[in-house]
């Protein structure tokens, strides 16, 4: 009898919980846009233009901390 693959399975569960939450990541951003229209009006109006893609990382603030 063959032994279970557990890295295999393991790796299975990692996708799906993934392909959930990316999902569930997009109905947000779906809800979200349906909620502010106003968005799309004040960019066009402005000239600004909104990234490509959706996850690419936001400017870094670097804060300062109390006491320093």
């Amino acid at each position: 009898m063959p032994k279970p693959n557990y890295a295999f399975e393991k790796r299975q569960r990692e996708l799906a919980k993934k392909k959930k939450q990316d999902e569930k990541d997009a109905r947000k951003r779906e809800a979200r846009a349906a909620a502010s229209p106003d968005t799309a009006t004040d960019t066009a109006e402005t000239g600004a233009s909104l990234p490509d893609d959706p996850s690419a990382p936001g400017p870094r603030v670097h804060l300062r901390k109390p006491g320093a």
